[in-house]
């Protein structure tokens, strides 16, 4: 079989899981080594004696994101499912796919679990190119347990400190979101790129919903009070923002004109 589960140790385990772990390697007793290392200090383990199987559960866990968790696939580990990986051990010498292959793989699939790798090799050059293919830490064998359970407390602690959450949007309205520290839109789930000026009309619209603003106003918030030019340009930008932001811009229902007065937002 080439995916199987960590046996389970008769001593009581944990009750508190403090992360995934991926453990592929395809000497047995190797695997069963570092999975039982593991699961004593409280981590879920799942094993993979080859480099396809492994990449099976990657691109099922990738699935399983797009999906928002739904259409579990019967053959991923039922410690996987609706979880993510924290984190990967990943021998170099290993059926079907290398490690370095399948490493280089990993990283295309975008994803940024930490990942540690294992190799009889120990040349300086040899641990170069496994990092440079995205592993996070090398280790030669053979190597003590001891020291492999605290490289991996070390790589998910910096991965569990630098991991950025995703930023909630400052300002919402229906289906358009905008984030300024990322300089960022989206509408109906869609990035969209913006100008700085649009950026910044838009941002003060949606700070001020249904507010009418005027072509000097406009102008005075977001060119500035030096501003010298024809106040038409104002139009020019809101219709370039209806091209971006409207279903159908010859209808407007987010950027409006008040006849008379200017331009509002909702």
């Amino acid at each position: 079989m080439p995916l199987t589960l960590a046996s389970e140790r008769t001593k009581h385990q944990p009750s508190v899981k403090l992360g995934r772990v991926l453990v592929v390697e395809d000497e047995v007793l190797i695997a069963e080594t570092i999975a039982l290392a593991l699961k004593d200090e409280g981590y879920d383990v799942v094993t993979a004696t080859d480099g396809r199987a492994a990449l099976e559960i990657v691109h099922q866990l990738k699935e399983l994101e797009s999906n928002g968790g739904s259409g579990v696939t019967s053959t991923l580990p039922h410690q996987l499912r609706g979880r993510s990986l924290d984190l990967i051990i990943l021998d170099l010498m290993l059926p079907y796919i290398n490690g370095l292959d399948l490493c280089r793989l990993i990283r295309r699939e975008g994803m940024t679990v930490p990942i540690l790798m294992l190799s009889a090799k120990g040349s300086e050059t040899d641990r170069v190119v496994g990092l440079e293919v995205g592993a996070d830490d090398y280790l030669t064998k053979p190597f003590g347990i001891r020291e492999l359970v605290a490289r991996c407390r070390a790589l998910l602690r910096r991965y569990q400190q630098f991991q950025v959450q995703p930023e909630q949007p400052s300002l919402k309205y229906q289906d358009i979101a905008l984030y300024p520290q990322e300089c960022r839109i989206t509408v109906r789930g869609v990035a969209v790129n913006f100008s700085p000026k649009e950026f910044k009309i838009l941002e003060l619209f949606m700070s001020y919903p249904r507010r009418v603003w005027s072509r000097e106003q406009l102008l005075e918030r977001i060119w500035g009070p030096d501003f010298i030019g024809d106040s038409k340009t104002v139009d020019v930008h809101i219709r370039w923002l209806r091209e971006k932001l409207e279903v159908d811009p010859s209808s407007p229902i987010y950027l409006v004109t008040v006849r008379g007065f200017g331009y509002r937002f909702g």
